[in-house]
């Protein structure tokens, strides 16, 4: 099992891990096989089915890689503003012909039964989203030999996860695609995320452990300049996402460099907490009226969100994308992460020579 960040992989590059099913085995195996690092994304998933896909890992790779858990969230939502937003949502549920969800299935994401598994049979590594472990958590799988980061994205979450004992820090700017990792949902915080490059030096002012940088990550260069401001490794979400490896549907794929889809923004619209996606219709129609309630919206949206990927209809879909979704590169996993270190390594070069990086 890891002691370093360093010892994780050869290359300081992280695959995201992204809930939803882009995240599978085949990509984590791909990027760990290349000299990165390789993630699963646990969240959305059962126990046993995050354990099978931990199994069919094991059997592509025998490099290091990691699990993603989603924390318990409290139950402070209001129910009375989850149930306007059903009514609001009803007219969606008649067009794609679909019941909604059950809003009420539930807001621990299977954790206890996930820890209980990842103590079990440990894995390398495992991170955190949407809040940080007890210190018993953690303290458990330094017991057992697993390397844990917790996803941060205030200097103030980086100082709970250091008093925790986490292992090292996934410091996550508001370019980031998918959910924002905040540890509490403050809709009073709402756009008010801190950009990359700022947040890696407020948090390295704040604590001494070894950080992940993530946020719009695209190109070799970015990843150089984030290495420069003080990262130890940067983590790709939406680099990765359009490789034939992602398990990201086909229209998901192709929107990250669809002309139709010109920018993206934080919503609620889907799951009740920011996260960052290209703007579709879905978004524009009901990401005003979101309240601040997930798991909740996420449960009552599943099956729109799952009718709408059967038909086919990417605007009724989450397509989840950082800032920088237009550089995504269409390249086999492996490919991808040796043209990533090609550029990082120029990067460098035209550094230490004083010249502009492209």
């Amino acid at each position: 099992m890891p002691t370093a960040l360093t010892d994780l992989s050869r290359y300081p590059i992280v695959q995201a891990p992204m809930a939803g099913g882009a995240s599978c085995p085949a990509l984590a195996a791909a990027v760990s096989d290349a000299g990165g690092l390789g993630f699963l994304a646990a969240g959305y998933k059962t126990a046993d089915v995050m354990y099978q896909e931990i199994k069919q890992l094991r059997g592509l790779t025998r490099r290091p890689f990691g699990v993603n858990l989603f924390m318990p969230q409290p139950g402070t939502a209001d129910p009375a503003a989850v149930g306007v937003y059903r009514s609001q949502l009803a007219g969606e549920a008649a067009w794609y012909e679909t019941p909604l969800g059950d809003p009420d299935q539930g807001r621990d994401d299977g954790y206890e039964a996930k820890l209980a598994v990842l103590l079990d049979d440990p894995v390398p590594v495992v991170s955190f989203t949407f809040g940080c472990p007890s210190r018993e958590v953690l303290g458990s799988f330094a017991e057992a030999g697993v390397y844990t980061v917790v996803t941060v994205t205030t200097p103030d979450e980086a100082r709970a996860a250091r008093q925790a004992g986490a292992d090292a820090l996934c410091v996550q700017g508001v370019e980031a695609g998918g959910h924002q990792g905040t540890h509490r949902d403050d809709p009073a915080a709402d756009n008010a995320g801190i950009g990359l490059l700022a947040l890696i030096g407020l948090v390295r002012d704040a604590v001494d452990l070894p950080v992940i940088a993530a946020g719009g990550l695209m190109r070799g260069g970015q990843v150089a300049a984030v290495l420069a401001a003080g990262a130890d490794a940067a983590q790709l979400g939406t680099a990765f996402l359009v490789c034939p490896e992602s398990g990201a549907h086909t229209l998901h794929k192709q929107a990250m460099t669809n002309p139709v889809f010109v920018r993206t923004e934080l919503t609620r619209a889907f799951t009740g907490r920011p996260a960052r996606g290209l703007v579709n219709r879905f978004m524009r129609e009901h990401g005003p009226y979101a309240p601040a309630a997930y798991p909740e919206v996420a449960h009552l949206t599943s099956p729109l969100r799952k009718a709408a990927a059967a038909a086919g209809d990417a605007q009724g879909m989450p397509l989840w994308a950082g800032q920088g979704h237009r550089l995504a590169r269409e390249l086999p996993a492996a490919r991808l992460v040796e043209v990533l270190v090609a550029e990082l390594d120029s990067a460098r070069a035209a550094l230490a020579l004083g010249r502009r990086v492209r």
